[in-house]
């Protein structure tokens, strides 16, 4: 996968188009990510130890990758890989070939 906690991206699809935000958590195995403030749900929870109140509680769940791109100076761009003289692996922008990394 070609993003990485903390990047900043954009929604491309689905209800949450055009919406910014930050990685949380990038689950590799799903190939999905979670981001802040995007696609929150209300879950109810019962009462524990550690919260006693329970009660509905609002938090992320996680979007596809393919639905998000990667921003780069406020614009969303695709990202790719390339392999630099010294042998090293970089993330790069495919509209302005900047390296990312």
């Amino acid at each position: 996968m070609k993003l990485k906690k903390n990047d900043i991206i954009q929604v491309s699809t689905g209800k949450y188009k055009g919406q910014q935000g930050r990685i949380i958590k990038v689950l590799l195995d799903k190939n999905r990510v979670i981001v802040e403030g995007v696609n929150i749900i209300k879950k109810h929870e019962r009462p524990t130890q550690e919260n006693p109140q329970g009660g509905i509680m609002k938090k992320e769940t996680s979007i596809h990758s393919s639905n998000v791109l990667f921003v780069e100076n406020g614009e969303p761009v695709k990202i790719g890989y390339k392999i630099l003289d010294n042998g090293s692996k970089v993330r790069y922008s495919k509209k302005t070939n900047n390296i990312l990394d």
